[in-house]
């Protein structure tokens, strides 16, 4: 298994640090403050560890304040009830005793019943498209210094977007993306490892859609843009060692906020999970 994908593993691990507590780590990827889905990520792991025969259906996700990546993140999980089918748990994440995620889960216990799924979109596929990782590579120069290092470097979820474009020099298009999405290395047989991992991949570009229609890129200095919240339904077992198809998009923007919904789907072309989240995208004046 290659490093990074072992280290992200290690991350979405948490610590035992009490009843129902747990203490987790953060990498620092060049922004500064913790990757929201991150915290997603490892909020979905503690909340997973208090369930027996039940998986995961949907989480909401509130975030309350930026994460500090020097500092360990306390995770307490509430269980709010243990049903016939049903389990219900809400987790909150704090740094320096303030809450900085209010989360609930809601876990189910696996069962049949009517299936209906709309269609994968048509698109190109991943072995045609090339990766988001070698476009930061080519125009390495562009990124700033302080920053280069980690936008450059391997990483464990590989992106192959259909709309790529530089970063640096952002065009105004239209409010959808599609994302070919995939670990770069072999996955456990552990589903919770897959679901945790694509919790954690799914903020990851996803309100950056909402920016196209603006011409706008999140490397622009005058752009303060940042998770509001999160929600996500797992509708089948998928793998993220093999390539998902995440299609964005975003039907608004206004009042300083962007609102983007997705939808994740298999190489068969079935829909194994969906996504919405609401964003800050405000532009600050520029001083002269």
């Amino acid at each position: 298994m290659r490093t990074v994908v072992a280290e992200l593993i290690d991350l979405l691990s948490l610590e035992a640090a009490g009843d129902h507590e747990w203490i987790g780590h953060s990498q620092d990827l060049g922004f500064p403050k913790v990757f929201g889905g991150q915290v997603i990520g490892q909020g979905l792991s503690a909340a997973s560890y208090t369930v027996d025969d039940r998986v995961p259906h949907s989480l909401h996700a509130y975030f309350l304040r930026a994460g500090d990546v020097n500092q360990p993140i306390h995770y307490a999980v509430e269980v709010i009830r243990d049903g016939g089918s049903f389990s219900a748990r809400r987790v909150v994440a704090s740094q320096y005793d303030k809450p900085m995620l209010v989360m609930t889960v809601s876990f189910q216990k696996p069962e049949t019943g009517l299936s209906f799924a709309r269609s994968m979109p048509s698109v190109p596929g991943p072995e045609k498209l090339q990766s988001e990782l070698s476009l930061y590579r080519e125009h390495a120069e562009e990124i700033p210094e302080r920053v280069r290092a980690q936008f450059t470097a391997e990483r464990p979820v590989e992106f192959r977007i259909v709309e790529n474009q530089n970063p640096f020099r952002p065009r105004v298009g239209v409010p959808r993306r599609h994302m070919w999405i995939r670990s770069t290395a072999p996955l456990p047989d552990d589903l919770s490892v897959h679901r945790s991992m694509l919790a954690y991949t799914s903020d990851y570009g996803f309100l950056e859609t909402a920016l196209q229609p603006h011409g706008v890129s999140i490397m622009q200095p005058d752009l303060q843009i940042a998770s509001l919240d999160h929600s996500i339904w797992f509708h089948r077992e998928f793998r993220l060692d093999d390539w998902l198809l995440y299609v964005a998009e975003s039907p608004i923007t206004d009042h300083a906020r962007g609102f983007v919904r997705g939808e994740i789907f298999n190489q068969d072309g079935e829909l194994v999970a969906s996504t919405a989240q609401e964003g800050l995208m405000r532009l600050r004046e520029r001083k002269a």
